[in-house]
């Protein structure tokens, strides 16, 4: 797999690519990353990328032309038309889709991921219009610019690469990863949501991790629960998998639905781009 990172801040990255997994994973060969310097794209003496906004208002746009010739530069002429079927061109945004964990899943099936990382007041729409084939914001909150969120899609994403982890069952079982089974394993994919004996459901997002312990087994005064203690597997199965739907409801009740309206959701769409006008 292929990251190409489009900023006006490339020396961000010299950090988050070099360490842990990602580092591993391209030390590896399985994935490589590529930082462009969008100002490289621009055609004027003082390189601008961010003009005023039409309409007046505070702040500074960043502009159509040089994103586009950045991407196409990189994915050929036609790739504002039409981008390659195994390609996605994401642009970081506040205003865009939520980032989960299906979506991580979706780009991990891809051959090459262009992230687009918006700074100043906002990027101009003709980007996510008719450039874009995914618009994603991380969160309910503003960061000054998209180069935190590019990293933080591209680690999830990387966990996801084949061989990427050195045990393949870590990325399964984990937050969000997958949805269980009624035996307590995790199963993966975006198939319909498994319904448990209190009527809740848990959405195609997945549910929480269990609660993890580790030595010593007493620590000032807290003690780790007995039932992870005795060795019976199919008593620490279930006590997992009811503190996990416990600490979901506690901190995420939204990934908790009736079956009703779980029928009603279908999964994640495929990607879609906005016709050109």
């Amino acid at each position: 797999m292929r990251f190409d990172l489009i900023t006006i801040f490339p020396e961000f990255f010299a950090g988050p690519l070099d360490y842990g997994i990602v580092r591993r994973a391209r030390e590896a060969k399985l994935m490589e990353t590529h930082i462009h310097d969008l100002r490289g794209f621009t055609h004027d003496r003082h390189r601008t990328v961010d003009d005023r906004p039409f309409g007046g208002g505070e702040g500074m746009v960043m502009k159509a032309g040089p994103l586009f010739e950045a991407v196409e530069s990189l994915l050929g002429e036609n790739s504002s038309a039409t981008p390659p079927a195994d390609t996605a061109i994401v642009l970081l945004s506040a205003a865009g889709k939520m980032f989960t964990q299906e979506t991580a899943r979706r780009f991990a099936k891809l051959e090459r991921i262009v992230l687009i990382c918006g700074r100043y007041e906002g990027v101009d729409e003709r980007v996510a219009e008719h450039l874009a084939t995914d618009e994603i914001s991380l969160g309910d909150f503003v960061l000054s610019g998209g180069e935190l969120p590019a990293a933080m899609i591209l680690d999830a994403v990387t966990r996801l690469i084949p061989g990427a982890l050195g045990n393949k069952d870590s990325s399964v079982n984990e937050s969000f990863s997958a949805e269980e089974n009624e035996d307590g394993s995790r199963r993966s994919g975006l198939e319909h949501p498994q319904q448990y004996g209190d009527g809740s459901g848990i959405s195609s997002r997945g549910i929480l991790d269990y609660p993890h312990y580790t030595r010593p087994p007493s620590f000032r005064g807290w003690d780790v629960p007995e039932v992870l203690l005795g060795g019976n597997h199919e008593e620490i199965r279930r006590w997992r998998r009811e503190r996990a739907l416990e600490k979901t409801q506690r901190n995420r009740p939204d990934l908790l639905k009736t079956k009703a309206s779980a029928s009603r959701n279908s999964s994640e769409p495929t990607r879609r781009r906005n016709p050109r006008s």
